[in-house]
């Protein structure tokens, strides 16, 4: 080859072929990763944003750092209140929450406790800590809580040390929970320091170092975990149908949704190899993962918020088959629906679903003979539906047939109360007053008024919007929540209704004749309480039975309703000396809200006028003003109270 053709050579290589993993995209993965670590390096150092702000932030760097993959684990959940926001009573209702019956080793009540107490006194930490700004509430769970066993001298020895990382004395009660199968300890914070500043917890602190602290002392009570203890927990989570401890490994390893053997081969998952590929084959039979090739696994998007549902939805059975003891029902979550369907049904148990945000629940045991479950909107009280109580639930944003009524009613966006009255006298009913009707519409405006949705223009008459229905629909979501509402029909179990004076709900079911009653299960129970309820009406000649049908006497519940306040106020009159006023329909009477008593009939609020005494049909809005003079207006078995008459409040 001459040296001409020499000069003119180019090297042209060709494509390269790819042989197994490229060795870019090797070093990036190796870059993401060490890339990770420096995160958690970073974040453990406090080097986030904020991280040095308040308490505890030098304790998180250096707490925890002779764990070892052995130690004790424990889950510790923190929620942040601030009690403006939360309400004025959000705080003693969550101590309420926590020292509930049934919670104890024993079934019973919880006890509060403190730093140097066993019986530490609810209702005066409260009051300290009612002009804080903010309160913080706790979940301690160690994982091996029954073994540890005394849970309480467990908790003083980490809120002691929280006071020394934190570098202040702390005000606190906690309560011991043994009612579910993670034992577990709820913890309620004062939001001042020792010196009556606000408490200012490094967010730090409070997502690691208090977690750390907290394995540290397990692991120094109860020693390293064992291999075999450790192998059996990842054992149990390989088939269970929720988001576990493996499924979060995979997730954190995973690249791009994909776990390769490779991965799975590294000296830091050696432990827990075996038991992640279990895992996959476990996912890859509930359809949440595939093997694409052999030993390279796809995990599909949704297999955490799936697995987050199912393990809910196993929670949710495991507690209803507790609830109802054996009995064979069929077992059912409600779920508000468009048509309005409603279940009614006996309370047969409560608890709270989400313990650190105080969702509270009820299995109801329909007259349909299913059993439900009924997850209630948020801040419920739990105390006013006793088990054994009768209760109507129903879906909150459905549009309201009384606001459907008062849209119809209305003539160029003005609704008056003596034309709905003249149309409901001539459609009257015997089992219904007209003015009952109209007087539930007006309660109705009230509390649209009061949302600032309808305008009282004068007495019994209102100016209302267009669309009205849809507006008092999205008023109802925004205030109850949760899509649900919860009536209570009786707080008398059937059982007792059956022969008592006084309107009962079972007068109620006498009288729509019974409808809607399964055969089996409540429904059953309710047909036998029926006939009882009857052949009792008939003693008292409130009934007569014809054949087998059930003649009702006239006007029965304000009957019985009239009995049972009579001998209610001969007992008030002769244990205060007071005389009992009769409140007519439709007159105004005032006095001082001195307390509620609670009859078969419902409950009523006892007004004291100086001389005598009133019992008027009880409201729960008026409980913040006992004490206070309030005034009202009855109507049938309902109020109109005025709060606050110098402001025009009218409930």
């Amino acid at each position: 080859m001459s040296r001409s053709n020499d000069d003119h050579f180019r090297i042209r290589p060709g494509t390269p072929k790819q042989r197994g993993d490229a060795f870019i995209n090797k070093v990036l993965r190796q870059t993401n990763k060490a890339g990770a670590k420096l995160g958690n390096t970073i974040d453990k150092a406090g080097q986030r944003p904020g991280s040095r702000l308040g308490r505890g932030h030098v304790a998180a760097r250096f707490a925890g750092a002779s764990l070892t993959p052995n130690a004790r684990r424990v889950t510790i959940k923190a929620r942040l209140v601030h009690l403006a926001k939360a309400g004025p009573r959000s705080a003693a209702t969550h101590l309420r929450y926590i020292e509930r019956e049934g919670v104890d080793r024993q079934g019973g009540p919880g006890h509060a406790y403190g730093p140097t107490t066993d019986a530490a006194d609810t209702a005066a930490f409260e009051e300290r800590g009612r002009e804080d700004r903010h309160q913080f509430r706790f979940i301690v769970s160690p994982e091996d809580a029954e073994q540890l066993d005394d849970l309480r001298t467990y908790t003083r020895h980490l809120m002691a040390q929280m006071e020394a990382d934190l570098g202040t004395r702390l005000d606190w009660v906690a309560v011991d929970h043994w009612n579910t199968d993670n034992p577990h300890t709820h913890v309620v914070l004062c939001g001042k320091d020792d010196t009556n500043k606000d408490l200012i917890i490094s967010r730090d602190y409070i997502a690691e170092g208090m977690r750390h602290r907290a394995a540290e002392l397990a692991t120094e009570w109860l020693g390293p975990r064992t291999e075999l203890e450790i192998h059996r927990t990842m054992q149990r989570e390989v088939d269970q149908e929720r988001w576990t401890g493996l499924d979060r490994t995979l997730q954190r390893v995973a690249m791009d949704g994909l776990v390769g053997a490779e991965t799975l081969a590294e000296p830091r998952l050696q432990r827990q190899r075996q038991v992640l590929i279990g895992r996959l084959q476990r996912l890859r039979s509930m359809g949440l993962a595939n093997e694409q090739l052999p030993g390279t696994w796809a995990i599909h998007a949704e297999a955490e918020p799936t697995l987050r549902a199912m393990g809910e939805r196993g929670d949710i059975i495991r507690t209803m088959q507790r609830a109802m003891s054996g009995k064979q029902r069929e077992l059912a979550v409600f779920q508000p629906s468009e048509d309005g369907r409603a279940i009614v049904g006996r309370v047969i148990g409560k608890g709270l679903a989400d313990e650190m945000y105080d969702k509270g629940y009820l299995i109801v045991d329909g007259t349909d003979g299913k059993a439900h479950y009924v997850a209630l909107p948020p801040r419920s009280e739990l105390e006013q539906y006793p088990t054994g109580a009768v209760v109507e639930v129903k879906g909150s944003t459905d549009m309201r047939a009384a606001d459907r009524n008062i849209a119809a009613l209305s003539v160029d966006g003005i609704y008056r109360t003596d034309h709905h009255l003249a149309l409901a006298q001539s459609q009257a009913t015997p089992d219904r007053d007209p003015r009952d009707v109209v007087a539930a519409h007006v309660r109705r405006l009230e509390a649209l008024r009061r949302a600032g949705i309808v305008e009282r223009v004068n007495e019994g008459v209102w100016r209302v919007p267009d669309g009205l229905a849809e507006r008092g629909r999205q008023y109802d979501a925004q205030r109850l929540g949760g899509g649900v509402s919860v009536e209570l029909k009786s707080h008398l179990p059937i059982e007792q209704q059956a022969r008592v004076i006084g309107a009962t709900w079972l007068d109620q079911q006498l009288i729509g004749g019974g409808n809607g009653l399964g055969d089996v299960g409540f429904g059953s129970e309710v047909k036998d309480a029926l006939q009882q309820r009857a052949e009792f009406l008939a003693e008292q000649g409130l009934a007569e039975r014809r054949g087998q049908r059930v003649i009702l006497a006239r006007n029965l519940l304000a009957t019985l309703r009239g009995r049972e306040l009579a001998k209610a106020a001969q007992d008030i009159a002769k244990m205060t000396g007071l005389e009992h006023r009769q409140v007519s329909d439709g007159r105004r009477v005032a006095g001082i809200y001195r307390r509620s008593v609670v009859l078969v009939s419902g409950r009523f609020a006892v007004l004291d006028d100086g001389i005598g005494f009133s019992l008027v049909p009880w409201k729960g809005a008026i409980e913040p003003w006992l004490g206070h003079n309030l005034a009202a207006t009855v109507r049938g078995n309902q109020a109109s109270w005025e709060l606050g008459r110098q402001l025009g409040a009218t409930l």
